[in-house]
């Protein structure tokens, strides 16, 4: 006959199996304490025959003196912004009267006093996986003899203190080795802290263009391909815009015309034909994605526009007219003037070809913005960041004021503008109830001064405070 015993203690449970016609023949296993816990507790949840209730949902109420509307452009006082979850649930505006929002049993309440709450800014070009230095050289030596585990690495960093400065979503628009790919699904799985990122993995352009690598000697660098984003002919480009899908890319970037910091192409000549143009933008739309196209030249510049793009990133050398066609269109000018800023401060340490090619870039590019501002071009934020440091991303706010954008447009094109860019103005951008809770409070009012911007004392992600004001 067998019999069973069970003993607890406070190392678990024991469990013996006894055979009385053997000599005292024993079988125990020893659970852990918490396993054992766990038996004990799923016991006592199939005796009660009914499930657990779910813990509520974390909510936080956030309390402000202003709140920038990025719809209409216009500060609203008193705000209160209730969030529950990952969610803005309600938005009022009355607390001088004494009528304060309900918040749920337990909510945080974080009272910022005298400051204003925006949407969480949205930079649409970045490259999250480098940062240049003051010497290009070692740049590109870098650049070349880095292993992309270790230059990942440096991407995170980038990633977390683009995040910092109150930048909760980033499109990076060109990256090797597929690190941005990797920084972007890291950041979705919450195994590192990010901004929210939509990415185009390389660059497609033709060869000796401003997508393809620097004249290294062939039998020291392999060429790039497809693969690579390097593509000659209309059937090639399509390859190439099909290999960045195939793996992960949101959105295709592609290199019409000629690049500031490269060695071997004219910064403003067409790098593309029509057919291949035409193209990439046709294959990316079949795709369900949109097409960004570096575009220092005019001409290259009007040749995208004519093609369908839905944006030209920098812009440098445009003429009224082709601005004048992408306000017809509703073609976004992305006009990275933090780039500009950063290449004129260290022009002198670039090769003589770059440095001419970035003198001549930046004298006509402020030219070229006032221009689009006074004619109603859209235009969403973006910074090249990666020419200059990342999370110095907010000064773009204040180049876009001092080149003649009002403030408001200025916050504008760094949220609402920006994330009907990004096509992803139905979740972020706007401060509306049932949107993601992306926010971000800067002290006082950035109407008044725009360079408040730059310091921002609370930032949130998804409805999760990733910054807080010292108390």
């Amino acid at each position: 006959m067998l019999r069973c015993r069970l003993s607890i203690d406070q190392y678990g449970i024991t469990i013996g199996i006894f055979n009385d016609g053997l000599a005292m023949t024993f079988l125990a296993t020893r659970l852990t304490l918490a396993a054992s816990l766990a038996l004990l507790g799923a016991g006592a949840s199939f005796a009660a025959d009914a499930p657990a209730a779910a813990a509520a949902p974390h909510a936080v109420l956030l309390r402000a003196a202003h709140l920038f509307d990025s719809v209409s452009g216009h500060l609203v006082d008193n705000a209160e912004v209730l969030v529950v979850g990952n969610k803005i649930a309600r938005i009022g505006s009355g607390s001088n009267s004494g009528k304060h929002l309900d918040a749920p049993a337990g909510a945080e309440v974080i009272d910022l006093g005298d400051a204003t709450l925006l949407p969480g800014f949205i930079d649409a070009h970045v490259h999250m996986s480098g940062e240049s230095t003051d010497n290009w050289y070692h740049d590109f030596f870098d650049n070349v003899m880095r292993f992309p585990a270790e230059q990942a690495l440096y991407g995170a960093r980038n990633a977390r203190v683009t995040l910092d400065a109150g930048f909760t979503s980033v499109r990076d628009v060109g990256s090797s080795d597929w690190i941005a790919l990797g920084l972007r699904n890291a950041i979705d799985a919450g195994q590192i802290p990010g901004p929210r990122m939509l990415v185009s993995n390389y660059p497609v352009g033709s060869t000796g263009g401003h997508a393809d690598q620097d004249p290294v000697p062939p039998d020291r660098l392999p060429l790039a391909g497809p693969l690579k984003g390097v593509c000659n002919g209309a059937d090639e480009c399509r390859a190439a815009v099909r290999y960045q899908i195939k793996f992960g890319a949101n959105v295709i970037k592609f290199m019409p015309s000629g690049g500031v910091l490269s060695l071997s192409d004219p910064v403003d000549a067409p790098e593309l034909t029509q057919d291949e143009m035409n193209a990439i933008i046709g294959e990316a739309h079949a795709w369900g994605r949109k097409a960004a196209a570096h575009a220092h030249g005019d001409k290259a510049a009007r040749m995208a526009v004519n093609a369908g793009v839905d944006s030209i990133e920098h812009g440098s050398f445009l003429e009224d007219d082709t601005l004048r066609l992408m306000k017809q269109k509703g073609v976004y000018l992305v006009p990275t003037m933090s780039a500009i800023a950063s290449v004129e401060a260290k022009v002198a340490t670039f090769p003589p070809v770059i440095g001419d090619k970035a003198r001549a870039a930046a004298a006509h590019a402020r030219v070229t913005f006032r221009h689009a501002a006074q004619l109603g071009v859209p235009i969403a934020l973006g910074t090249d960041a990666a020419v200059g440091l990342h999370g110095t991303n907010a000064r773009e706010f204040f180049y876009m004021v001092e080149n003649g954008l009002s403030p408001a447009q200025s916050l504008m094109a760094g949220t609402s503008n920006a994330a009907r860019l990004l096509g992803t103005s139905d979740r972020v951008g706007t401060l509306q109830e049932g949107k993601l809770a992306d926010i971000v409070a800067v002290p006082g009012n950035p109407l008044a001064d725009i360079r408040v911007t730059e310091r921002p004392v609370l930032v949130m992600k998804d409805g999760t405070v990733v910054r807080k004001p010292a108390r």
